[in-house]
């Protein structure tokens, strides 16, 4: 073992060591970002980082079963994603499909699509569908997989749903609009029934949302790494579990 190698596992330990366990976000949402890029400065190709990415997804899951996470939200593929040109975007929805499927047949995890089903090619709807079923009773944390997602999407479909809802059921927008509430809202959202992020993390040093859970982020606390995904280490989730756990939240109070 190199004794950078030792140096790190030691220093992972101490932070470990020293995590108030007690204030441990429940659900953690993810922006995984930096995949390109760390392919770039690797010497590889998009799809080899794109495939890196996917297999930290699995170790992240680990750590957060270490320390109690009960939900974690991993933001696989936004809606602007679904603009690249054909050539660069096949290869990543089958990552993704082979990711979602492992995650459906790990048996450790529960598995919840969030995103707009209508704009994904046919194969993907497939597989996240068959996902759902499969590890939709699992025990393990549940996994929201946010593919083919948009912060502003969700919104436009929640508001879409509730209008329907209501309309099925003889209420006139006049009423609507005199009863309208914000757990109106939430309750049409995809993540309906779940608690809202504690805690946010984006990594590759971009430091904004991009649209991610905007309505469920309204309290949440956010942390930004530097380093690319496919580096993520457990050291630096640790650190993401220290610094929350310092913070006073406030709920706007």
């Amino acid at each position: 073992m190199k004794l950078r190698d030792l140096v790190y596992r030691l220093y992972a330990r101490r932070v470990e060591y020293r995590l108030d366990h007690d204030r441990v976000p429940k659900h953690i949402g993810v922006i995984l970002d930096g995949n390109r890029r760390w392919a770039r400065a690797s010497g590889g190709t998009t799809e080899q980082g794109h495939q890196a990415g996917a297999e930290k997804i699995q170790e992240l899951l680990g750590w957060c079963a270490e320390t109690d996470v009960e939900v974690v939200t991993l933001w696989m593929l936004s809606t602007d994603n679904l603009n690249r040109p054909e050539e660069q975007l096949r290869p990543l929805l089958g990552i993704i499909e082979g990711t979602v499927r492992d995650l459906a047949a790990d048996g450790r995890w529960r598995v919840h699509h969030v995103g707009q089903m209508d704009m994904l090619p046919d194969s993907t709807r497939r597989v996240l569908k068959e996902a759902e079923q499969e590890a939709g009773e699992n025990k393990g944390i549940l996994v929201n997989v946010a593919v083919g997602y948009g912060g502003r999407q969700e919104i436009t479909d929640a508001v879409r749903s509730l209008l329907a809802d209501r309309a099925t059921h003889g209420a006139t927008l006049e009423d609507l609009a005199d009863t309208l509430t914000v757990e109106d809202i939430s309750e049409h959202l995809y993540t309906r029934g779940q608690p809202d992020p504690d805690l946010v993390i984006r990594t590759s040093g971009e430091q904004r949302l991009s649209g991610f859970m905007l309505w469920q982020s309204a309290h949440s606390e956010y942390y930004f790494c530097e380093v690319f995904w496919p580096a993520f280490r457990k050291v630096d989730f640790l650190r993401a579990l220290r610094d929350y756990s310092a913070r006073h939240r406030r709920y706007g109070n």
